[in-house]
């Protein structure tokens, strides 16, 4: 599991173009939305273009999105679970 939270870490970096920011960073078990990284809406439909390209992983609506997208931990069970 550590090993996908960090490769998590490193395409969510990529993805949203948080250059400033390193894995080391980013906690896995902070929220993605309100924590330091104050990811918004638009971050939210990046990740979702992520996760379906990377790992065939389909979010079916917005209540669970917000539980998935809860932290990268909780992306990572998502992955994990679903693939």
């Amino acid at each position: 599991m550590q090993e996908l939270i960090d490769k998590l870490k490193l395409q969510l970096i990529d993805q949203l173009n948080l250059e400033d920011m390193t894995p080391e960073d980013i906690n896995e078990d902070d929220s993605l939305f309100e924590s330091e990284l104050g990811l918004d809406s638009i971050d939210a439909l990046e990740i979702i273009v992520l996760l379906e390209r990377e790992y065939g992983v389909k979010i079916q609506n917005q209540e669970d999105g917000k539980k998935i997208f809860k932290s990268v931990r909780s992306i990572a069970e998502h992955i994990d679970a679903n693939t």
